[in-house]
């Protein structure tokens, strides 16, 4: 994210001499902080004690604040800025006030260690912080000298308050460790002496859990504590007796959570592995847990069977690598999987009666991929001990997968319902990913139990078990090849068996045949078992998105296959259509449908249906066209341009094969006249300008408008070529009534697809020149309310530059009004744009030598580029953009050589250019830097980010850290 490019404290150092920060105004702006009713002044308040916070006065009237007679809220801020203080700005601290500033500290926790805990706990960070800013050198033996201070009897705090404030102090000290902005080198050295210093804590922390008269808040405490303590890679064997303590502390309902996070956190360091020994122990651990699990589970106490869970696929997911290596453990490794198997099945609804379950999910992935990275002897002893394993889980995830009973899902609110699916979501992928390790077995073990379903007289089945069973079969069949099983033809066979009495199960029939298209398309005798089921559905609202996204895929996966059933789709699909069944995205959906159908048919039988299919909606747009513009005949314009560019979308009566030897995209020649699409669009042509005339100065319109066109073009491409000339025109007009970014892409479109043709070229320049000349106008009317205009105009420079370079040597264009324009397009605040911009100088630049003007243009103006490229990187432009603005520096140094060399050194030569923070030594090797590198562009990217940095005061902080 983008931060606010000041450095830390910049604002309070600016502001501390005209603001009075005393005690007195700090308390009074906390004041209008916590109550004052209204927001703006909340707001001043808040930025003026930020800025407190960080002025040198904070040092004085933090510990004013800090008195017994003031409120908690002000003790805190106190506590604060203290932590801020001390984590910030250590360097401001002189070496001799180490001490005192310690001192006071100490002196402070104990008195607060029996007042406010949110105070004393932001004063244990604030000497957790200084406590690392002195490891190990100015105080080599910290945590030592803690646990003493606050061990002696003369405190006149009582034991358990002492007790407490040491323990706090000892929990934070890691946390802050973790967060600290110390430097790298700094940083090792601070973890190498706490690593020596858990000495002092552990033994400590094991006498307080074990001692029977500790209270439980103490031993909370303590849990907490350890639960810090380890995340900072502490060797797992040092932890054991902790960790056996944690466990005991499990059967004490006020410590299980406590005791849960300290366990998990242990187990799950990454450097725990290491530690075999130690994590056998474990197992029996574990798996003595398992009758407490059972419990909870029996009395629906979810906090505990969750809690169980947790420490239980912590082991099992971060350490089953090392676990299966102990082959002679294998059967207690077992019993592990298997109590993770509870816990994946634990009874009830997700997430209504359980959110266990979902934990367990990721366990199943991590040992699948474990026990196939074994060599194969090894993999195949654990194979047949884990397949079977595998074949109850697929059991297991698909009865989780069931839906409830309607009764009780029509009680569920909708967050849980979109839990839900989203659950069945990552059972999907688990089941697909488990393909892997079952194979072919798998589906033949879900269709063998389909098909008894289906087919027992026995028992009436319910739809929720043939529900998931299919949804089983789905799953694997969208991502799996499944065009060689033996058991798709039966499946197919026993769709049309299944009583559909329920939208779900209804909805999940629809999909898996729309996971089964390619197959159907290497079996199209198979077809007609399930089309009729498909266009069943279309009618049915409630199946709006399976039904028409199945049919999509059918028609696009078989359309060679289906021209005996086209007019059946094509008199159901205009059935709903006219009907208004579906939502619009349903309608494009249905509409590219039909385009795919319809490729495969001959000319005259495409014509035919599409005068069938769209005669209705030109009728209603040649009344519409007539209308006075107004909001609600606008969506019904909108809404029947959308139908007939989705149409033209996929309506593609050519084969397009991949050309392996370029990129380009060529077709196979199709002998058949005229292209459908261009004679339905040259029959609409002047009805569209019709509704264009109206609907001008509306960018929804204009921009459906040249969508028909833009997605006709991607999809005809050549065969589009005798729609040029006229929609050339009709751009021209657009643009010159009203300028729109649409139509500019378009022509970019065109100038893609044509501009290289000569039959094609004159038009094509005509209306390059027209949209040039107009936008060039734009830019002295004042560019900045059409950012995307101007987003679209680089776009299409680029491309013309790319694909065509001649429109560059044309004498009506004002190469240099264009480089200007492009310049000023560089400052705009708008990211797309900027970048835009850059992409459209990283295409003219390398055209230095090759065009004439463009290379007349670079020698005149290219320092005033550079100014505005050097001006972006001082400061100007956002830190996200460095990459494009570093390009344009690799593009000059590349091609514009000697020009660049004499430029970068005048323009840093400026006092403050481009940052007054630079000092010329920096400017000098950054010019030196980027001269040098012509080859390789991350190197100069680098030193791009680099030099942003130091133009803005950002080198060597923490807001560095993401970039």
């Amino acid at each position: 994210m983008e931060r606010r490019e000041e450095q830390p404290g910049a604002a309070g150092a600016g502001a501390a001499p005209a603001l009075d920060f005393t005690v007195e105004n700090v308390e009074k702006a906390l004041h209008q902080l916590y109550y004052d009713p209204n927001i703006e002044n909340k707001n001043l308040a808040q930025k003026w004690l930020m800025q407190a916070q960080v002025s040198p006065q904070a040092w004085h009237f933090s510990w004013q604040l800090l008195q017994p007679n003031k409120v908690p809220e002000i003790q805190y801020f106190g506590a604060s800025a203290l932590h801020i203080k001390i984590s910030r700005y250590w360097s401001d601290i002189p070496t001799d006030q180490y001490e005192s500033l310690k001192a006071q500290l100490f002196t402070q926790i104990t008195r607060f260690a029996s007042g406010s805990k949110i105070v004393l706990t932001r004063l244990c960070v604030a000497l957790a912080s200084l406590a690392l800013s002195m490891m190990p050198d100015a105080w080599p033996c910290a945590v030592a000298d803690m646990v003493r201070l606050f061990q002696a009897e003369d405190s006149p705090v009582d034991g358990q308050g002492r007790c407490l404030a040491l323990l706090e102090l000892l929990t934070v000290l890691p946390e802050e460790f973790q967060t600290s902005r110390l430097p790298q080198y700094r940083k090792s050295l601070v973890r190498a002496s706490l690593a020596v210093e858990c000495g002092a804590v552990f033994p400590l922390l094991e006498q307080l859990l074990q001692q029977p008269s500790s209270p439980s808040c103490v031993r909370q405490k303590v849990l907490k504590c350890f639960s810090s303590w380890v995340q900072l890679e502490v060797p797992l064997q040092d932890c054991e007796a902790l960790i056996q303590a944690a466990f005991a502390a499990l059967q004490d309902s006020e410590l299980f959570d406590s005791s849960v996070e300290a366990i998990v956190n242990a187990i799950s360091q990454p450097d725990a592995q290491r530690y075999v020994n130690t994590l056998l122990k474990l197992i029996p651990l574990v798996l003595g847990l398992q009758d407490q699990l059972r419990q909870a589970v029996q009395n629906g106490d979810m906090e505990t069977s969750h809690g169980i869970c947790r420490i239980a696929v912590a082991l099992g997911e971060n350490h089953s690598r090392a676990l299966l290596d102990q082959v002679e453990h294998w059967q207690s490794f077992l019993a592990l999987v298997n109590m993770i198997m509870f816990c994946t099945g634990i009874p009830g609804h997700f997430p209504v009666n359980e959110t266990t379950s979902s934990l367990t999910l990721t366990f199943w992935y991590t040992l699948q991929d474990d026990i196939l990275s074994f060599e194969a002897e090894k993999q195949a002893v654990y194979q047949q001990v884990y397949r079977p394993v595998y074949f109850q889980l697929v059991d297991v995830l698909l009865h989780k997968a069931q839906f409830p009973s309607d009764e009780e899902y029509g009680f569920w609110s909708s967050d849980e319902k979109e839990q839900f699916r989203i659950y069945r979501v990552d059972i999907s992928d688990t089941l697909m990913y488990v393909y892997e390790m079952l194979g072919a077995e798998l589906l033949s073990n879900l269709y063998d139990k389909l098909g008894r379903l289906l087919t027992s007289s026995e028992e009436p089945y319910s739809w929720q078990h043939t529900e998931a069973l299919l949804y089983g079969f789905q799953s694997i069949a969208e991502t799996i090849d499944v065009n060689y099983s033996d058991v798709v033809p039966g499946l197919i066979g026993l769709i049309p068996r299944i009583s559909i009495s329920n939208v779900q199960l209804a909805d999940t029939v629809m999909f898996t045949i729309g996971a089964l298209s390619e197959w159907l398309a290497d079996h199209p005798v198979m077809i007609n078992s399930v089309l009729p089921l498909v266009l069943h559905a279309l009618g049915n609202p409630e199946l709006s998105i399976s039904s028409v996204s199945t049919l999509k895929k059918i028609c696009r996966e078989c359309k060679y296959d289906l021209p005996p059933y086209a007019a059946n789709i094509v008199a159901v699909s205009q059935d709903v259509l006219m009907k208004q069944i579906h939502k619009t995205s349903q309608c494009m959906w249905l509409m590219q449908a039909l385009g795919f159908l319809l490729s495969a048919l001959q000319v005259e039988e495409i014509l035919k249906n599409l005068h069938s299919l769209i005669s209705p909606y030109i009728q209603q747009l040649e009344k519409l066209a007539e209308e006075i513009p107004n909001p609600s005949n606008k969506l019904a314009i909108v809404h029947i341009l959308g139908l007939l560019s989705n149409l033209f979308t996929t309506l593609d009566i050519s084969h397009h094969e991949d050309d392996h030897e370029g990129s380009e995209l060529r077709k196979l020649p199709v002998p058949q006249g005229p292209n459908p699409v261009v004679v339905v669009l040259q029959q609409v042509f002047q009805l569209i300008q019709k509704v264009l005339s109206k609907w001008l100065n509306d960018a929804q319109v204009v921009e459906a408008v040249c969508a028909i066109f833009e997605k006709s073009v991607k999809t005809l491409l050549d065969d589009f070529a005798p729609m040029v000339p006229q929609l050339c025109e009709m751009l021209g007009r657009m643009y010159s009534t009203i300028p729109q970014a649409s139509a500019l892409d378009l022509t970019r479109q065109l100038v893609h697809i044509f501009a290289h043709e000569p039959a094609h070229f004159p038009p094509i320049e005509a209306l390059f020149l027209l949209v040039t000349s107009i936008t060039l106008t734009l830019f002295q009317q004042g560019p900045r309310d059409h950012p995307d205009i101007v987003d679209s105009f680089m776009q299409l420079l680029a491309q013309a530059l790319k694909r065509k370079p001649d429109l560059f040597l044309c004498e009506r264009l004002d190469v240099k009004a264009v480089f200007q324009c492009a310049v000023l397009a560089l400052k705009f605040p708008e990211a797309p744009t900027v970048k835009a911009s850059c992409g459209f100088f990283t295409e003219l630049l390398p055209r230095c030598g090759e065009v004439e003007p463009v290379g007349k243009v670079v020698q005149e103006d290219g320092r005033m580029l550079l100014i505005a490229v050097l001006e972006a990187i001082g400061g100007q432009a956002s830190r996200s953009l460095m990459d494009c603005f570093a390009d344009i520096l690799f593009a000059l140094n590349k091609h514009c050589f000697s020009l660049l060399s004499v430029w970068i050194k005048e323009a840093l030569q400026s006092p403050g250019f481009p940052s007054a923070r630079l000092s010329p030594e920096q400017k000098d090797t950054f010019s030196q830097q980027i001269l040098r590198e012509r080859v390789n562009k991350r190197r100069v990217k680098e030193m791009v980010k680099e030099f942003t940095l130091l133009c803005r005061g950002l080198h060597g902080t923490d807001y560095t850290a993401d970039y």
